[in-house]
């Protein structure tokens, strides 16, 4: 079989293209940063109650083990009061120095001053789940936009008295409220606009974590 010229400058032209592609495509997947911040896809179903920061540090740690990033030590982006002769915390503390990627391989910041800048890339397109799924937001059915900290903008301890919850392990109307931000960054409260720090909850409970827009959900960044 005799080919043309042009048939075989096209057939080379196809062969080039698929190989430079393909190794392109492999140099992605090499190259992509693994995850290393995301929402809790649940909260503990028990309100605000966490079982502490431990406990939350574990539910971010078996929520990234279950994705495939349990390599990583994993910490909760919480603040909490000075007790039983501990000091406050503050959830800027807790988490490594970054730079932190979502699910995607995305970077939504490059430092702990980044984060807590206008320049950070969070947001509802950013602020995945450890499964690579986004998390409702204003206009949503239903809206799980509010997100536990306990913290002011700048990730130190809310300057509100009992704002975490009893340092999250309160389930109860009643007993404090929480601090939370607006992973979409927009919506109600004092600071709308704010990630991590825009109003506080109705109360502890399930319930009243819910009726202010939340699911008591919160962030994870791994620390090394």
């Amino acid at each position: 079989m005799t080919v043309d010229k042009n048939t075989l400058r096209t057939l080379l032209t196809a062969t080039l293209f698929a190989a430079g592609s393909g190794a392109y495509l492999a140099m992605s997947a090499q190259s992509q940063q693994p995850m290393s911040f995301f929402i809790t896809s649940a909260g503990s179903g028990d309100g605000a109650n966490l079982g502490g920061l431990a406990g939350a540090d574990k539910i971010c740690q078996t929520l990234a083990t279950a994705a495939g990033a349990g390599s990583r030590t994993w910490h909760a982006y919480l603040s909490a009061t000075g007790a039983n002769g501990q000091p406050a915390v503050n959830a800027k503390d807790r988490i490594g120095k970054g730079p932190w990627y979502n699910a995607k391989g995305l970077q939504v910041a490059s430092s702990v001053a980044d984060l807590h800048s206008d320049a950070n890339k969070l947001g509802k397109e950013n602020s995945l789940t450890e499964k690579g799924t986004g998390v409702n937001g204003r206009g949503d059915n239903p809206n799980t936009h509010d997100i536990l900290t306990g913290s002011n903008a700048d990730g130190t301890l809310s300057t509100k008295p009992n704002n975490t919850c009893s340092n999250w392990s309160a389930n109860t109307t009643g007993s404090g409220s929480a601090r939370v931000g607006h992973h979409d960054k927009q919506g109600g409260g004092d600071a709308p606009n704010s990630w991590n720090s825009a109003h506080d909850s109705r109360g502890c409970s399930q319930p009243d974590l819910v009726g202010t827009g939340g699911a008591g959900l919160f962030y994870c960044f791994a620390i090394n």
